[in-house]
């Protein structure tokens, strides 16, 4: 399948690069304000280009070249580097002004692909001053108003054409379990456990790793291909929540696997970046299994506060197998592939016709559907049609919401029937005439 590419919005402060990713995203996620250096962090949201064509956009903080004891800078830099296009935004009214240049200087040694967005262009200055920009030597030049909309569309037929080739990821014949998890959690420590071998980097520093190491391994008749995702870089001294950060660095390779083994401290307990993750995992339909790793430094009381804290998470991803280890001594990690082998087995999992109409009727008698528009929902016929995560097609009289709550109680049903824990479930709901 292919990746999903991602494009970050940079620029100096206060040219309205939150306005763009609000604008683009159609919500209000980007704390918008006219004082320079509002967004301090980066923070991501996915755009749908055209059907069946999501590009991820991401919203950065001002670069303010020169001193940087916060970090600030650094975090421009990084989502940079994990881009494969930049929006660069300069503002139309005041004209290329020494910052915007400056600025440019330190984004062109990426050699990313870019377009140059004009912001403000309902303004007579910047429709005046529009060529000046030429002079930074950027072909793709834009003309918007981030404000009230203008040229939003240009953009995101520009986007379309600027967009790199993404290439399709070859299924590789081994399963894919992607080790996904906050930094310095042991993730690489963990890989290298259970692959036998020291092919991943480990390093007390957080974000040592850089780039995803695919190991290929075999076990007894079966192969496995693991993927190290690229380490989340700790931020120091800079406030507000890491989850983007944690999401968007292992996307990628969650993206490319087909099971996640999601590494938690056992010292710090489930996290709010622990959660974010998770989140990406199941938004991306992936099998999950959890690791808790350094558990056998945890005492009775660090460890019963360690339950409490699981609890949302094991909600989250539906019951997912889970083994507490240590990847420094080797404990419980064989015990992994018990889980890994068990998701694999219930993510790619395949039901004849009948066996599932007969499990959706007992489902249906124990609990009677609700009235919609006025009639009670009937099921008609359901019917599998994809694995990899199980997905149902379900033919009723009504359609049912997303998020309603019977939808939900039809979904955790089939789960529990079919021992499906950590796995999503997807239910195509098709109106039809009887």
């Amino acid at each position: 399948m292919p990746l999903t590419p991602t494009v970050a919005i940079v620029g100096r402060p206060n040219v309205g690069k939150s306005t763009l990713f609000n604008r683009l995203l159609g919500r209000r996620q980007a704390i918008v304000h006219d004082l320079p250096g509002i967004t301090r962090d980066r923070i991501t949201g996915t755009v749908e280009l055209a059907e069946d064509r999501p590009i991820q956009i991401v919203d950065t903080g001002g670069l303010v070249p020169g001193d940087d004891p916060l970090g600030l800078n650094q975090q421009v830099f990084l989502a940079i580097e994990e881009s494969d296009l930049l929006l660069f935004i300069v503002d139309g009214k005041q004209g290329l002004v020494s910052a915007d240049e400056e600025v440019w200087s330190h984004f062109r040694r990426f050699n990313k692909p870019t377009v140059l967005v004009v912001n403000k262009g309902d303004t007579r200055e910047a429709q005046s001053r529009f060529s000046e920009f030429y002079s930074l030597g950027i072909d793709r030049q834009i003309l918007l108003s981030a404000e009230h909309g203008g040229g939003i569309g240009d953009l995101r037929e520009a986007l379309a054409l600027a967009l790199p080739e993404i290439p399709d990821i070859p299924t590789p014949d081994a399963p894919a379990i992607a080790i996904v998890g906050r930094p310095n959690v042991g993730k690489s420590s963990i890989l290298n456990k259970i692959s036998g071998q020291n092919r991943a980097l480990v390093s007390p520093v957080a974000g040592t790793t850089r780039d995803p190491v695919d190991t290929l391994i075999t076990r007894g008749d079966k192969s496995y291909l693991l993927i190290d995702t690229a380490g989340i870089r700790r931020r120091s001294q800079v406030s507000g929540a890491p989850e983007e950060l944690a999401v968007m660095m292992a996307r990628r390779q969650i993206e490319r696997s087909q099971v996640a083994v999601l590494v938690i401290d056992a010292a710090a307990g489930v996290t709010s970046s622990d959660l974010a993750i998770a989140g990406s995992i199941w938004e991306l339909g992936r099998a999950a299994v959890v690791a808790i790793n350094k558990w056998d430094l945890l005492d009775d009381e660090r460890r019963e506060k360690l339950e409490l804290s699981f609890e949302r998470l094991d909600e989250l991803l539906a019951s997912p197998g889970r083994v507490n280890a240590s990847a420094l001594s080797g404990r419980g990690i064989e015990k992994l592939w018990g889980p890994i082998d068990r998701a694999l087995a219930a993510y790619n999992l395949k039901l004849g016709t009948g066996q599932l109409n007969r499990l959706f009727e007992g489902f249906i008698r124990k609990v009677a559907p609700p009235a919609l528009g006025g009639a009670p929902w009937r099921l008609y016929y359901a019917t599998q049609v994809s694995t990899a995560p199980p997905t149902f097609m379900l033919f009723a009289n009504r359609a049912l919401p997303r998020n309603h709550h019977y939808r939900r109680y039809l979904e955790n049903r089939l789960r529990e029937e079919l021992d499906l824990p950590g796995v999503p479930v997807r239910l195509v709901v098709r109106r039809r005439t009887e």
